[in-house]
């Protein structure tokens, strides 16, 4: 199963993991199972850093750089076609992040990973079947 996480996914599985469903702990550490990364992902972790509303023990570009090194994530280019598929995606709301993370599913035939009701309520990507 190939799975792109959100930035809340990826933050709750290293920083907080018992905050996970069961389910999506389970998916995230099964063998069949690669982890994808949007760079998008990297950059909305600055920004919550710079708003204060995440802590981390280390500078936040240095503790990206520790995780992108020691945490087996395939990289979800931002490209054009991610940039240009992200223009069709029909959510309730209009957050650019939210709209490139369903366009990489979209674009790299990836399941999203996530707990945002607006991107499970998305028609156009697949996410995870939480059951």
């Amino acid at each position: 199963m190939n799975l792109l996480l959100d930035t809340h996914l990826l933050l709750w599985s290293l920083l907080e993991p018992e905050r996970l469903p069961l389910d999506i702990a389970t998916a995230l550490t099964h063998t069949d199972t690669q982890l994808w990364l949007s760079p998008i992902t990297t950059w909305e972790i600055l920004v919550l850093h710079d708003k204060n509303r995440i802590q981390l023990n280390l500078n936040p570009v240095d503790w990206i750089r520790e995780i992108l090194e020691t945490v087996p994530l395939h990289e979800a280019p931002l490209n054009h076609e991610v940039a240009l598929q992200s223009q069709s995606i029909r959510l309730k709301h209009s957050d650019p992040a939210d709209k490139f993370l369903a366009a990489t599913a979209i674009v790299y035939d990836l399941t999203l990973v996530t707990l945002d009701k607006q991107l499970l309520e998305c028609p156009d990507i697949k996410c995870f079947d939480q059951n």
